[in-house]
């Protein structure tokens, strides 16, 4: 999300004549959208604010994102002088008309933002608390904004928002995101369309009919697990149980052969015990995961969770975190290993930093493919053969 509303103030600053820096030359401003999810956040944003005035005493910076919607405080301890724009007003930076993306800096793939906010409540987390509310674009909007990124040479394009399940249901007339997909399916030029985060309740049986038909739709859906026990999914207001995960999981795999699962962890949430991080290691070897982001509780201040008084040790944290860590890279490893030997779509993406002489891309189902070769294969889909299989990823032959 972070980087799509970066790439939508890029625009909005170039289209009105600025010309960004490069090559490490000192700005006359400089523009920090920071991010505010965890601790480590905060102090990677409070870092930047710091080194952007560090570069040029004369600069203008400016601070925007969703540290600067409930923390100015800190901002100012970094940059007395910055000016503080709230996330939600970011749109309002640079006044130009138009709004959206027509490319993004850096990407082979595009991440397209369809909605802002979150009406869920959990516990741990501050995003609603700095973005509010559900908001969904219009759809005439994303098909407009898809449209252009096709023109740019953009094959693929990830749909993106803070609850992305939640698309539509606050538009009149209401739409959701089965038309989404069904809109960009229809753009020449786009072959493909990826979903990023999304939660279990938000699955629905139209939405896995329309994955398995699709020609389009990639088969990778990050699935958000956070605990794998039941109790501590109740303390952090997730709207799920294990059973009730395990079993959408498997309906997945059995509807859409070959899909891959990704999915978030939280480890060390406020009452977890040996017992439960137990149930969490057993969740992921059953669903196989791709790839597991694995994040260690942060307190966030106004949070449900901030006032719980039985914080877990640092150090056990840590420990759990390097296990679930082994654990995950186990199944990734059997995840890919099943494709071994046979032939599957690349979207080249860039040369490889892995292997020398190497290109590397993703497949449909999200897995990191290195090809040795001498062509030029940026932004090409080709067909790969399978060799041999790595830690999370893997590599084969045209």
């Amino acid at each position: 999300m972070n980087q799509y509303e970066t790439q939508e103030i890029r625009e909005r600053f170039l289209g009105c004549g600025f010309k960004e820096a490069a090559g490490g030359k000192k700005a006359d401003v400089y523009l920090i959208n920071t991010c505010t999810v965890t601790h480590r956040a905060d102090s990677d944003s409070l870092s930047f604010i710091r080194k952007a005035k560090k570069e040029n005493k004369k600069a203008k910076v400016i601070v925007t994102g969703c540290l600067a919607e409930l923390d100015t405080g800190k901002i100012k301890e970094a940059c007395q002088e910055c000016l503080i724009v709230k996330n939600r007003d970011k749109n309002k930076i640079l006044k130009r008309r138009r709004k959206g993306i027509s490319y993004f800096k850096g990407h082979t793939r595009a991440f397209l933002k369809i909605q802002d906010g979150c009406n869920n409540s959990c516990a741990y987390c501050k995003v609603s608390l700095v973005r509010g509310g559900s908001r969904s674009k219009p759809l005439k909007e994303v098909i407009r904004e898809a449209g252009e990124l096709a023109k740019n040479g953009f094959k693929e394009v990830v749909l993106t928002g803070i609850c992305l399940g939640a698309y539509g249901k606050d538009l009149h007339p209401k739409a959701g995101l089965i038309d989404v997909i069904e809109g960009i399916e229809k753009i020449e030029g786009i072959l493909r369309i990826r979903l990023s985060s999304i939660e279990a309740g938000d699955i629905t049986q139209e939405l896995i009919s329309k994955m398995r038909e699709s020609q389009k739709l990639c088969r990778h859906l990050h699935i958000p697990i956070q605990s794998g026990d039941d109790r501590i999914l109740k303390k952090m207001n997730r709207n799920y149980g294990r059973n009730t995960y395990l079993a959408l999981v498997k309906s997945l795999k059995k509807s859409i052969p070959g899909i891959a699962i990704t999915t978030d962890c939280l480890v060390g949430f406020p009452g977890e015990e040996e017992i439960n991080f137990q149930n969490t290691l057993g969740l992921v070897k059953e669903i196989l995961p791709l790839k597991v982001h694995i994040f260690p509780y942060s307190k966030r201040e106004g949070t449900a969770a901030a006032s719980l008084k039985d914080e877990v040790n640092p150090g056990i944290i840590k420990e759990r975190i390097s296990r679930l860590q082994n654990i995950a890279k186990q199944c990734s490893y059997d995840y890919i290993k099943q494709f071994l030997n046979s032939s599957i779509d690349v979207l080249m993406e860039t040369a490889s930093c892995a292997a020398s002489g190497s290109w590397e891309g993703y497949s449909d189902n999200y897995i990191r493919v290195l090809v040795k070769t001498n062509l030029d294969l940026k932004n090409k889909f080709v067909c790969v053969k399978i060799k041999k299989v790595n830690r999370g990823f893997c590599q084969g032959e045209l």
